[in-house]
């Protein structure tokens, strides 16, 4: 056997199942009773925006009803994790934007595939709060081309 086919039939595949299931045996939507839950402060604060885009090919009352079998609602989101908006989309679906400490992004996710896959096609995207930002940009620009 050469080194591509030990590759191709040993490595890759223990690689595929290292990828797709981390964590299987130890996944957790809720933190243990009694754990320290991390309050969001400015040094460890992100924003995740989550995209659910829901399977059109079945009828929205199989979506709710597979949604409440799998407590979507009761688990997501996580206790302590605030919900800065949670909109419809026409034409994509719901667009969640989350602000949560770094340190429960996994506790997040998990909700997310314990709980909504299956009704749900899923996309994060990391975001941040540029409105301070493009005000002091305006602000600027205004205060220059006024004098």
């Amino acid at each position: 056997m050469n080194i591509r086919d030990l590759f191709k039939f040993t490595l890759l595949p223990a690689l595929l199942i290292i990828t797709l299931l981390p964590g299987a045996g130890t996944a957790q939507t809720k933190p243990p009773a009694g754990a320290n839950i991390a309050a969001v402060t400015p040094d460890n604060a992100i924003m995740l925006t989550v995209f659910l885009k829901h399977d059109q090919s079945r009828p929205l009352s199989t979506l709710k009803a597979q949604l409440a079998k799998q407590e979507f609602h009761t688990v997501f989101p996580p206790a302590g994790v605030e919900v800065v908006s949670w909109n419809i989309t026409m034409g994509i679906g719901q667009v969640i934007v989350l602000r949560l400490p770094a340190s429960r992004l996994a506790e997040v996710n998990l909700a997310i595939e314990n709980t909504a896959w299956g009704v749900y096609e899923t996309e994060f995207y990391p975001t941040y709060d540029f409105m301070p930002i493009a005000q002091r940009e305006q602000a600027q620009a205004r205060q220059t081309t006024a004098q």
